[in-house]
């Protein structure tokens, strides 16, 4: 079969490899119906990289599939359903896991960086290829009816459920999100399901700023072409309750936006970046920061979300390309003419 390898310094070959046979009874093989590329993918391929990888593993870890084959530890599966892959699970034996901190597995780290678990695609082979071995606990049923390109979508959505339930948002609350790519989007639409009064949106893209008003914004601001902040006052003049950061260097500015009392999620996730903290205004506000990071017990919810149909994904998938375009995926990424792609490995 064939998969896209990563070679280290910014190196992603398509290599022929051969395909993967069941190692444990706990193991289930999927045959790969979508698969994202992600914005950590592209931190992976940077030079110098802004994410770690394991040299010489298939990447890809936002996917989707149908069972081919399941180990006898697996008698709730059987070939041919429909599933979404959770690539970080946790061991489901460690003292983290049973913390019910999976993100936190202690054998997970085993293998991987310094601080980060050992997701599929990143640290062990993933899915930007035809077939993927998964554990048991990586497997959660999907509605039939959910198009793959939109179950690819399970792992995005699941990491920004995670993150919404930390707010604790309250219908008619005011919403600022920094940046519209796919997880600003993914918020934008869980936000707007959610009851947010105002929904203001600050993206320098115009065919972002679109999307993000197919995706529930009340607002969508350039903020290369107007003040941010003076746009924000117009209509917030007591600032928003709640600023999401999407995308990584923007904490200072998150905080300066917020009103009293407010909230702030950091979820851009650049490790290059050390933003300095405006500790006095964090503190005369009292502003509460929140951080996140993985979907945690969330990927449920998630294909519960994903067969409602309430939230209006297809506008998030930009391109659905076959894998051997997978470089040209990643181009449109980098010059920032696509939202999410998607890929379709073929046999």
């Amino acid at each position: 079969m064939l998969g896209a390898v990563f070679k280290g310094e910014g190196r992603l070959v398509l290599e022929e490899r051969p395909k993967p046979q069941l190692k444990s009874d706990t193991d289930a093989l999927i045959k790969v119906t979508g698969v994202g590329i992600c914005g950590t993918d592209l931190h992976i391929l940077q030079v110098p990289p802004a994410h770690p990888a394991k040299q010489d593993i298939i990447l890809g870890h936002e996917f989707t599939g149908q069972i081919v084959e399941v180990g006898s530890g697996i008698p709730d599966f059987k070939p041919g359903e429909a599933v979404l892959v959770d690539p970080h699970p946790g061991c489901g034996q460690c003292a983290a896991c049973k913390r019910g901190e999976p993100d936190r597995c202690i054998p997970l780290f085993q293998g991987a960086a310094p601080g980060h678990c050992a997701t599929i695609g990143i640290f062990s082979d993933g899915a930007m290829t035809s077939y993927a071995i998964v554990p048991r606990q990586s497997l959660y049923k999907v509605s039939q009816h959910v198009p793959s390109h939109i179950a690819a979508l399970a792992e995005p959505l699941s990491c920004v459920v995670n993150a919404f339930d930390k707010l604790q948002m309250r219908p008619g609350e005011s919403v600022v999100v920094l940046g519209a790519g796919p997880i600003g989007l993914l918020f934008t639409s869980l936000f707007k399901a959610a009851g947010a009064s105002q929904l203001i949106i600050s993206e320098p893209a115009e065919f972002r700023r679109e999307t993000a008003r197919q995706c529930g914004a009340t607002t969508v601001v350039d903020p290369t072409a107007e003040d941010l902040e003076a746009a924000i006052h117009r209509q917030l003049p007591d600032g928003p309750n709640i600023v999401v950061e999407a995308v990584g260097p923007l904490l200072p500015q998150a905080i300066e936006l917020v009103g009293a009392h407010g909230r702030v999620l950091q979820f851009g996730h650049d490790e290059s970046v050390e933003p300095a903290v405006p500790v006095g205004t964090l503190l005369k506000k009292e502003v509460v920061i929140y951080g996140a990071f993985i979907g945690r017990h969330s990927f449920e919810r998630t294909a519960s979300i994903m067969g409602s149909g309430i939230l209006p994904l297809e506008t998030i998938v930009s391109h659905r390309l076959p894998l051997s375009k997978i470089h040209h995926g990643l181009d449109l990424l980098k010059q920032r003419k696509a939202i999410k792609v998607i890929l379709e490995p073929v046999e």
